[in-house]
């Protein structure tokens, strides 16, 4: 076990570490609800009802703050590293490895699934006011928010397991 690093501890770390996780799990969870909310929306184009109560207050406009806890996630990983007094660092391959995933997520999140969202609710905005039903021209933008959340998730999950693994 030569090659093994002491593992760091210690409150601050652990906080950290928590802080990590954690954005990583909000990020995570609003993308899974975007992802839903997204498919919700392309299964009720079809319908000539109103969108129901739920998604209509998804696509009210506004910034997708919670989903945007995703860029702590970089965050207190470089702190992590600073913190961990050499038992992690840029040469290790899980480290770049998840670099460049969380890389993809935010290329995935800021050019696809966020420019979709805001259209969705820029079209949807007169739709849910008067409370009609929306029109097929949203179908686009719900499949390509719907298809760029989904691999957001993959992505999200694929960094989560080589974090946790660290081969």
């Amino acid at each position: 076990m030569a090659g093994m690093h002491h593992q760091p501890d210690g409150a601050a770390f652990d906080v950290v570490l928590l802080l990590h996780v954690g954005c990583v799990v909000v990020g995570l969870a609003t993308t899974v609800a975007s992802a839903a909310t997204a498919a919700r929306l392309r299964r009720l184009i079809a319908s000539p009802a109103a969108l129901p109560n739920a998604v209509a207050r998804y696509f009210t406009p506004g910034v997708n703050w919670a989903g945007r806890a995703m860029y702590g996630i970089p965050v207190f990983g470089f702190a992590l590293l600073a913190m961990s007094q050499g038992a992690y660092g840029w040469r290790d391959g899980w480290v770049m490895g998840g670099l460049g995933i969380f890389v993809l997520v935010v290329l995935v999140a800021e050019s696809r699934m966020w420019p979709a969202e805001r259209r969705l609710q820029s079209s949807l905005a007169g739709p849910i006011a008067g409370g009609a039903a929306p029109g097929p021209d949203v179908l686009p933008d719900a499949r390509a928010m719907s298809l760029s959340a989904t691999m957001c998730i993959v992505l999200l999950t694929l960094g989560s397991v080589l974090m946790v693994a660290q081969p």
